[in-house]
């Protein structure tokens, strides 16, 4: 039987790939200069990956501190 803790401990490392996944896919198509894509503003890129850095420092504090 999987605990609640480690269930969500593997939710946030799920949210945090796909944070992440979708920051440099957006970034790297940006840098080939895809038009859509050359329009979004730095920031917004930028803002991703703090997204996906929140929820990889979240899940590991969650593995090795947090026991709820």
């Amino acid at each position: 039987m999987v605990s609640q803790s480690s269930k969500l401990n593997q939710k946030l490392t799920q949210i945090f790939g796909m944070f992440l996944g979708i920051a440099i896919a957006v970034w790297v198509m940006r840098g080939f200069g895809i038009p859509f894509l050359t329009a979004l503003p730095g920031g917004l890129i930028l803002l991703l990956f703090v997204i996906a850095i929140t929820f990889g420092v979240l899940s590991y504090l969650q593995k090795t501190w947090w026991r709820f």
